[in-house]
């Protein structure tokens, strides 16, 4: 399954790029691209297992660059 996401308050590109290297690293992961300059993440993964998968991708990102968000409409 591929999806989109929007992200807000993405300040920094090298933030990004060590959330994309970190969400690659996930199990069930496939494919990820976080883009500072569009403010999304594009991800495919397990589409079984894609909503356990999001909830580690969002607590990764957290860590990563505390104040930017993902928008799961």
């Amino acid at each position: 399954m591929k999806k989109v996401f929007k992200l807000e308050d993405l300040d920094c590109a090298n933030c990004a790029d060590k959330m994309e290297r970190a969400i690659t690293k996930i199990d069930g992961v496939f494919f990820a691209n976080v883009s500072f300059m569009g403010q999304k993440l594009t991800i495919e993964a397990d589409e079984i297992k894609f909503d356990e998968i999001m909830k580690i991708v969002v607590k990764t990102c957290k860590k990563i660059e505390p104040d930017c968000k993902i928008v799961m409409r």
